[in-house]
């Protein structure tokens, strides 16, 4: 049996068939309050306000396309020492090429480093586009400003305090190795 996909939490697709080969066609996008609220849940946000995806879908040669633009939202999330809310200010350019996959040439990284290039289907969905760069803009480890410095350590309770040198990551060879020239220097 398949399995089922649910369902995108903001689409707009663009029919690569429809799109002019010798213009760029400028769009703006914005969520629904349902696609919001999806896309909130699908990305782990507190909150989601002002998301706006603006720019240009342009021909490059014959057969692929340039989706550039930018990407606004104010996004809410948990603070991960606190717990408290952290508002961020996103906007961000998104430059994505659309190639063929026959144009796509896998064993050269570097113009995949350059610039994003994803297969070209019979669609651009610029929606995709919108959350996945939202959720490459987004904080890893959102931190509210008075979180004070978190201190782990992997000492049992109760165990006397490691002085710095012996926490080297060598430390231990060393003092074998001073052992060992001690042996040979008295051989």
């Amino acid at each position: 049996m398949a399995e089922t996909l649910p369902p995108a939490p903001f689409e707009r697709p663009k029919e690569v068939a429809r799109l002019r080969a010798h213009k760029a066609i400028a769009f703006e996008e914005s969520p629904t309050e349902a696609e919001v609220e999806a896309i909130r849940q699908v990305l782990g946000l507190r909150g989601l306000r002002k998301m706006r995806f603006a720019g240009a879908i342009s021909p490059i040669g014959k057969h692929g396309w340039l989706v550039e633009g930018t990407l606004g939202a104010s996004i809410t999330q948990d603070c991960v020492v606190t717990l408290e809310p952290v508002k961020t200010r996103i906007d961000t350019k998104v430059r994505l090429r659309f190639l063929p996959e026959s144009m796509i040439e896998v064993d050269t990284p570097e113009d995949v480093l350059e610039d994003d290039v994803e297969p070209l289907g019979e669609v651009i969905d610029l929606g995709h586009v919108a959350v996945e760069a939202l959720s490459l803009a987004m904080p890893d480890y959102p931190r509210v400003d008075t979180a004070g410095v978190l201190h782990v350590t992997a000492e049992p309770e109760g165990a006397a305090p490691i002085k710095d040198e012996e926490t080297r990551a060598f430390a231990g060879l060393a003092a074998l190795r001073d052992k060992l020239g001690a042996r040979d220097d008295g051989a």
